[in-house]
C-alpha cells in the first residue's frame, strides 16, 4: 500500500532521489495485506523523521537544508500521517461493523 500521491510533474529536482530512498523495502515473505500495511508504516515514519530531522537543522541555521525543502518534507509527513489516520479508521469501522453483524 503505497500511500504518496504520483506526480506526473518533477517540481523539485531532489525530490525523485528522496522519493525513492524513503519507499518501503519489501521483504519476498511480508507478501500481503500485512506486509503493504507494514511498509506504509515505516514509509510515514521516515518521512517523519526526515521531517523533523530537517527541521532541527534549520533550527541551527545549517546553511546546507533549505527552508523551502524542510517544508515539503513536513506537509509531504502530515499528508502521509493523515492518510494513515484515514486507512485506520476505515479499518476499525469495517471491523466494527463485521463484529456487529448477526449471524
Amino acid at each position: 500500500m503505497d500511500l504518496r500521491i504520483p506526480s506526473s510533474t518533477t517540481p523539485l529536482s531532489g525530490a525523485g532521489l528522496a522519493r525513492r530512498a524513503a519507499a518501503p523495502q519489501f521483504d519476498t515473505k511480508d507478501v500481503g495485506f500485512s506486509g503493504a500495511l507494514k511498509g506504509a508504516l515505516q514509509s510515514v515514519s521516515a518521512a517523519q523523521n526526515k521531517a523533523s530531522g530537517m527541521q532541527r537543522e534549520v533550527q541551527m541555521e545549517n546553511p546546507a537544508v533549505s527552508l523551502e525543502e524542510t517544508m515539503v518534507a513536513i506537509q509531504k509527513a502530515q499528508i502521509g500521517f493523515q492518510a494513515t489516520l484515514h486507512v485506520r479508521n476505515r479499518m476499525v469501522q469495517a471491523y466494527t461493523d463485521i463484529m456487529n453483524m448477526q449471524v
